[in-house]
Protein backbone atom coordinates (compact mmCIF):
# COMPACT_ATOMS: atom_id res chain seq x y z
CA UNK A 1 0.00 0.00 0.00
CA UNK A 2 1.38 3.43 -0.91
CA UNK A 3 1.84 6.07 1.81
CA UNK A 4 -1.11 8.27 0.82
CA UNK A 5 -3.56 5.35 0.69
CA UNK A 6 -2.28 3.95 3.97
CA UNK A 7 -2.49 7.30 5.74
CA UNK A 8 -6.07 7.82 4.62
CA UNK A 9 -6.97 4.44 6.13
CA UNK A 10 -5.16 5.00 9.44
CA UNK A 11 -6.68 5.78 12.80
CA UNK A 12 -4.59 8.83 13.75
CA UNK A 13 -4.60 10.00 17.36
CA UNK A 14 -2.53 12.94 18.62
CA UNK A 15 -2.11 12.99 22.38
CA UNK A 16 -1.20 16.64 22.87
CA UNK A 17 -1.67 20.10 21.38
CA UNK A 18 -1.95 23.59 22.91
CA UNK A 19 -4.50 24.94 20.44
CA UNK A 20 -7.15 25.53 23.12
CA UNK A 21 -5.11 28.54 24.22
CA UNK A 22 -5.31 30.00 20.72
CA UNK A 23 -9.08 29.50 20.78
CA UNK A 24 -9.25 31.56 23.96
CA UNK A 25 -6.82 34.25 22.77
CA UNK A 26 -3.88 33.34 25.01
CA UNK A 27 -1.55 31.47 22.63
CA UNK A 28 1.34 29.52 24.15
CA UNK A 29 3.46 29.89 21.01
CA UNK A 30 2.65 33.37 19.70
CA UNK A 31 0.76 35.98 21.78
CA UNK A 32 0.24 38.06 18.64
CA UNK A 33 -2.06 35.41 17.20
CA UNK A 34 -5.06 36.67 19.17
CA UNK A 35 -8.29 34.68 19.25
CA UNK A 36 -8.42 31.98 16.56
CA UNK A 37 -11.67 30.31 15.60
CA UNK A 38 -10.56 26.68 15.39
CA UNK A 39 -13.71 25.89 13.45
CA UNK A 40 -12.37 27.79 10.44
CA UNK A 41 -9.46 26.78 8.24
CA UNK A 42 -6.76 29.37 8.77
CA UNK A 43 -3.15 30.13 7.96
CA UNK A 44 -2.18 30.98 11.55
CA UNK A 45 -1.21 28.44 14.16
CA UNK A 46 -0.79 24.75 13.44
CA UNK A 47 -4.16 23.22 14.27
CA UNK A 48 -7.79 23.90 13.49
CA UNK A 49 -10.65 21.47 12.95
CA UNK A 50 -10.64 21.61 9.11
CA UNK A 51 -6.88 21.09 8.95
CA UNK A 52 -7.03 18.20 11.42
CA UNK A 53 -9.60 16.44 9.25
CA UNK A 54 -7.58 17.24 6.13
CA UNK A 55 -4.57 15.66 7.85
CA UNK A 56 -6.52 12.47 8.56
CA UNK A 57 -6.56 12.95 12.32
CA UNK A 58 -9.28 10.87 13.95
CA UNK A 59 -8.84 12.08 17.52
CA UNK A 60 -7.04 15.00 19.16
CA UNK A 61 -6.28 15.66 22.83
CA UNK A 62 -6.60 19.41 23.53
CA UNK A 63 -4.56 20.56 26.55
CA UNK A 64 -6.00 23.12 28.95
CA UNK A 65 -2.77 24.74 30.11
CA UNK A 66 -2.21 27.48 32.69
CA UNK A 67 0.64 29.88 31.92
CA UNK A 68 2.40 31.93 34.59
CA UNK A 69 0.16 35.05 34.44
CA UNK A 70 -2.89 32.94 35.31
CA UNK A 71 -1.46 30.79 38.11
CA UNK A 72 -3.20 32.60 40.95
CA UNK A 73 -6.53 31.77 39.35
CA UNK A 74 -5.58 28.51 37.65
CA UNK A 75 -8.90 26.76 38.26
CA UNK A 76 -10.95 29.63 36.84
CA UNK A 77 -8.61 29.91 33.86
CA UNK A 78 -8.92 26.19 33.15
CA UNK A 79 -12.72 26.33 33.36
CA UNK A 80 -12.65 29.23 30.89
CA UNK A 81 -10.56 27.17 28.45
CA UNK A 82 -12.87 24.19 28.90
CA UNK A 83 -15.96 26.30 28.19
CA UNK A 84 -14.26 27.79 25.12
CA UNK A 85 -13.70 24.29 23.74
CA UNK A 86 -17.21 23.14 24.62
CA UNK A 87 -18.59 26.09 22.67
CA UNK A 88 -16.33 25.25 19.71
CA UNK A 89 -17.62 21.68 19.52
CA UNK A 90 -21.23 22.77 19.99
CA UNK A 91 -21.16 25.04 16.95
CA UNK A 92 -19.07 22.73 14.74
CA UNK A 93 -20.58 19.35 13.76
CA UNK A 94 -17.21 18.28 12.32
CA UNK A 95 -16.02 17.54 15.90
CA UNK A 96 -17.46 16.38 19.19
CA UNK A 97 -16.24 15.84 22.73
CA UNK A 98 -15.12 12.24 23.23
CA UNK A 99 -15.47 10.21 26.42
CA UNK A 100 -14.45 6.72 25.28
CA UNK A 101 -12.58 4.61 22.75
CA UNK A 102 -15.87 3.84 20.99
CA UNK A 103 -16.37 7.60 20.46
CA UNK A 104 -13.09 7.62 18.52
CA UNK A 105 -14.13 4.74 16.26
CA UNK A 106 -17.57 6.27 15.69
CA UNK A 107 -16.06 9.63 14.72
CA UNK A 108 -13.60 7.95 12.35
CA UNK A 109 -16.44 6.11 10.62
CA UNK A 110 -18.35 9.39 10.23
CA UNK A 111 -15.37 11.42 9.00
CA UNK A 112 -15.47 13.59 12.11
CA UNK A 113 -12.99 14.42 14.89
CA UNK A 114 -13.21 12.90 18.36
CA UNK A 115 -11.85 15.57 20.72
CA UNK A 116 -10.57 14.75 24.19
CA UNK A 117 -10.02 17.42 26.83
CA UNK A 118 -6.85 17.25 28.92
CA UNK A 119 -5.43 19.38 31.73
CA UNK A 120 -1.74 20.28 31.51
CA UNK A 121 -0.59 21.10 35.04
CA UNK A 122 -2.41 20.09 38.21
CA UNK A 123 -2.53 23.71 39.39
CA UNK A 124 -5.99 23.57 37.85
CA UNK A 125 -7.29 21.46 40.75
CA UNK A 126 -5.28 23.21 43.49
CA UNK A 127 -5.44 20.88 46.47
CA UNK A 128 -8.95 19.62 45.84
CA UNK A 129 -9.99 16.14 44.74
CA UNK A 130 -13.50 17.55 44.36
CA UNK A 131 -12.17 19.93 41.68
CA UNK A 132 -10.57 16.96 39.92
CA UNK A 133 -13.91 15.13 40.00
CA UNK A 134 -15.71 18.22 38.69
CA UNK A 135 -13.38 18.45 35.69
CA UNK A 136 -13.87 14.73 35.03
CA UNK A 137 -17.64 15.19 35.15
CA UNK A 138 -17.34 17.85 32.41
CA UNK A 139 -15.30 15.61 30.14
CA UNK A 140 -11.61 15.92 31.07
CA UNK A 141 -10.04 12.51 30.52
CA UNK A 142 -6.29 13.11 30.93
CA UNK A 143 -4.20 15.24 33.27
CA UNK A 144 -0.50 16.04 33.02
CA UNK A 145 0.33 16.13 36.74
CA UNK A 146 2.71 19.09 36.50
CA UNK A 147 4.14 21.45 33.99
CA UNK A 148 7.85 22.22 34.59
CA UNK A 149 7.13 23.93 37.91
CA UNK A 150 6.26 22.49 41.31
CA UNK A 151 2.63 22.31 42.42
CA UNK A 152 0.61 20.64 45.18
CA UNK A 153 0.85 17.30 43.35
CA UNK A 154 4.55 16.98 42.53
CA UNK A 155 7.79 18.66 41.51
CA UNK A 156 8.11 19.45 37.82
CA UNK A 157 11.30 18.87 35.88
CA UNK A 158 12.15 22.58 35.79
CA UNK A 159 11.95 23.15 39.55
CA UNK A 160 15.38 23.00 41.22
CA UNK A 161 15.92 21.04 44.39
CA UNK A 162 14.44 17.81 45.60
CA UNK A 163 11.03 16.25 45.99
CA UNK A 164 8.80 14.02 43.98
CA UNK A 165 5.14 13.18 44.37
CA UNK A 166 3.48 14.72 47.43
CA UNK A 167 1.04 12.91 49.71
CA UNK A 168 -1.75 14.82 47.99
CA UNK A 169 -0.23 13.78 44.66
CA UNK A 170 -0.52 10.13 45.66
CA UNK A 171 -4.21 10.68 46.34
CA UNK A 172 -4.60 12.39 42.96
CA UNK A 173 -3.05 9.48 41.06
CA UNK A 174 -5.24 6.98 42.93
CA UNK A 175 -8.37 9.03 42.27
CA UNK A 176 -7.54 9.48 38.59
CA UNK A 177 -7.13 5.73 38.25
CA UNK A 178 -10.45 5.18 40.06
CA UNK A 179 -12.29 7.67 37.86
CA UNK A 180 -10.81 6.44 34.60
CA UNK A 181 -8.58 9.42 33.80
CA UNK A 182 -5.21 8.95 32.10
CA UNK A 183 -2.21 9.91 34.25
CA UNK A 184 0.31 11.85 32.13
CA UNK A 185 3.89 11.96 33.43
CA UNK A 186 5.43 14.34 30.89
CA UNK A 187 7.06 17.32 32.67
CA UNK A 188 7.65 15.42 35.95
CA UNK A 189 11.00 15.49 37.72
CA UNK A 190 12.82 12.15 37.69
CA UNK A 191 12.02 11.70 41.37
CA UNK A 192 8.31 12.34 40.83
CA UNK A 193 8.25 10.00 37.85
CA UNK A 194 9.83 7.27 39.98
CA UNK A 195 7.15 7.83 42.60
CA UNK A 196 4.30 7.58 40.09
CA UNK A 197 5.79 4.47 38.51
CA UNK A 198 6.05 2.82 41.92
CA UNK A 199 2.35 3.15 42.69
CA UNK A 200 0.55 3.13 39.32
CA UNK A 201 -1.79 0.22 38.69
CA UNK A 202 -3.04 1.35 35.28
CA UNK A 203 -1.27 2.41 32.05
CA UNK A 204 0.66 5.70 32.24
CA UNK A 205 1.51 8.01 29.36
CA UNK A 206 4.20 10.58 28.73
CA UNK A 207 2.06 12.43 26.23
CA UNK A 208 4.82 14.54 24.65
CA UNK A 209 8.42 13.52 25.34
CA UNK A 210 11.35 12.33 23.25
CA UNK A 211 14.48 10.21 23.71
CA UNK A 212 17.16 11.44 26.10
CA UNK A 213 19.66 9.09 24.44
CA UNK A 214 19.51 11.35 21.36
CA UNK A 215 19.23 14.70 23.15
CA UNK A 216 19.92 15.19 26.84
CA UNK A 217 17.14 17.72 27.34
CA UNK A 218 15.53 17.71 30.79
CA UNK A 219 12.13 16.98 29.23
CA UNK A 220 13.28 13.88 27.36
CA UNK A 221 13.20 10.38 28.85
CA UNK A 222 15.97 7.86 29.41
CA UNK A 223 15.78 4.36 27.98
CA UNK A 224 15.07 3.01 31.47
CA UNK A 225 12.20 5.45 31.98
CA UNK A 226 10.79 4.52 28.58
CA UNK A 227 10.92 0.83 29.47
CA UNK A 228 9.22 1.40 32.82
CA UNK A 229 6.40 3.43 31.28
CA UNK A 230 5.93 0.66 28.70
CA UNK A 231 5.77 -1.90 31.52
CA UNK A 232 2.62 -0.20 32.83
CA UNK A 233 0.96 -0.85 29.48
CA UNK A 234 1.19 2.83 28.61
CA UNK A 235 2.98 4.80 25.92
CA UNK A 236 5.23 7.74 25.09
CA UNK A 237 4.10 10.32 22.53
CA UNK A 238 6.68 11.56 20.01
CA UNK A 239 6.70 15.34 20.11
CA UNK A 240 7.65 17.83 17.41
CA UNK A 241 8.83 20.59 19.76
CA UNK A 242 12.20 21.59 18.31
CA UNK A 243 14.01 21.92 21.65
CA UNK A 244 13.29 18.22 22.38
CA UNK A 245 14.58 17.08 18.98
CA UNK A 246 17.94 18.78 18.49
CA UNK A 247 19.89 21.60 20.10
CA UNK A 248 20.57 23.04 16.63
CA UNK A 249 17.36 24.44 15.08
CA UNK A 250 18.76 23.75 11.61
CA UNK A 251 18.77 20.03 12.45
CA UNK A 252 15.14 19.96 13.58
CA UNK A 253 13.66 18.02 10.67
CA UNK A 254 11.24 15.18 10.08
CA UNK A 255 14.20 12.83 9.71
CA UNK A 256 15.59 13.86 13.09
CA UNK A 257 12.13 13.39 14.65
CA UNK A 258 12.07 9.92 13.11
CA UNK A 259 15.45 9.23 14.74
CA UNK A 260 13.77 9.92 18.09
CA UNK A 261 10.85 7.71 17.15
CA UNK A 262 13.24 4.88 16.26
CA UNK A 263 14.86 5.17 19.69
CA UNK A 264 11.49 5.29 21.48
CA UNK A 265 10.51 2.09 19.66
CA UNK A 266 13.86 0.46 20.43
CA UNK A 267 13.58 1.22 24.15
CA UNK A 268 9.85 0.99 24.85
CA UNK A 269 8.71 -1.36 22.09
CA UNK A 270 6.48 -0.60 19.13
CA UNK A 271 3.34 -1.24 21.20
CA UNK A 272 4.18 1.67 23.50
CA UNK A 273 4.88 4.61 21.18
CA UNK A 274 2.37 7.11 19.82
CA UNK A 275 2.06 10.77 18.83
CA UNK A 276 2.04 13.83 21.08
CA UNK A 277 2.92 16.56 18.61
CA UNK A 278 2.59 19.62 20.90
CA UNK A 279 1.31 21.60 17.92
CA UNK A 280 0.66 25.26 18.82
CA UNK A 281 2.93 24.86 21.85
CA UNK A 282 6.35 25.69 20.42
CA UNK A 283 7.93 28.45 18.37
CA UNK A 284 9.58 28.48 14.95
CA UNK A 285 13.01 29.85 16.00
CA UNK A 286 13.77 26.50 17.68
CA UNK A 287 13.16 24.59 14.46
CA UNK A 288 10.08 23.03 12.88
CA UNK A 289 9.46 19.39 11.94
CA UNK A 290 6.52 20.47 9.80
CA UNK A 291 4.57 23.69 9.26
CA UNK A 292 1.30 22.44 10.70
CA UNK A 293 -0.81 19.33 11.23
CA UNK A 294 -1.48 18.91 7.51
CA UNK A 295 2.10 17.58 7.28
CA UNK A 296 1.22 14.42 9.23
CA UNK A 297 0.94 12.24 6.08
CA UNK A 298 4.67 12.89 5.68
CA UNK A 299 5.21 11.03 8.96
CA UNK A 300 3.44 7.96 7.57
CA UNK A 301 5.58 8.24 4.45
CA UNK A 302 8.71 8.49 6.60
CA UNK A 303 7.80 5.41 8.63
CA UNK A 304 7.34 3.41 5.43
CA UNK A 305 10.65 4.73 4.13
CA UNK A 306 12.37 3.51 7.30
CA UNK A 307 10.97 0.03 6.86
CA UNK A 308 8.21 -0.06 9.45
CA UNK A 309 5.58 -2.70 8.75
CA UNK A 310 2.06 -1.48 8.03
CA UNK A 311 0.77 -3.08 11.25
CA UNK A 312 3.36 -1.22 13.30
CA UNK A 313 2.62 2.09 11.57
CA UNK A 314 -1.02 1.65 12.54
CA UNK A 315 0.03 1.18 16.18
CA UNK A 316 2.30 4.24 16.26
CA UNK A 317 -0.13 6.53 14.47
CA UNK A 318 -3.12 5.71 16.61
CA UNK A 319 -4.07 2.25 17.78
CA UNK A 320 -1.60 2.29 20.69
CA UNK A 321 -3.38 5.41 21.97
CA UNK A 322 -6.74 3.73 21.34
CA UNK A 323 -5.68 0.77 23.49
CA UNK A 324 -4.65 3.04 26.37
CA UNK A 325 -7.89 5.02 26.05
CA UNK A 326 -9.90 1.79 26.19
CA UNK A 327 -7.87 0.37 29.08
CA UNK A 328 -8.05 3.50 31.25
CA UNK A 329 -11.05 5.58 30.13
CA UNK A 330 -13.24 2.82 28.77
Amino acid sequence: MDAATLHKDLLVIDGHCDSALDAAGCSASDPAVGVRDLGLRGDKGQVDLPRLLEAGVSSQFFALYTEEPYLERAAAHTWMLLETMEALFKRNPMASLAHSADDVLKAKAQGRLAAFLAIEGGEAIGESLDELRAFYARGVRLMTLTWNRRNAIARGVGDPGQGGLTEFGRKVVAEMERLGMIVDVSHLSDEALDDVLSLATRPLVASHSNAKALLAHRRNLSDDQLKRIAATGGLVGLTFAGVFIDADPARVTLERALDHLDRLVEAAGVDHVGLGTDFDGFTAPYGMVMKDCTGLPLLTEGLLRRGYAEADIRKIMGTNWLRVIRDVIG
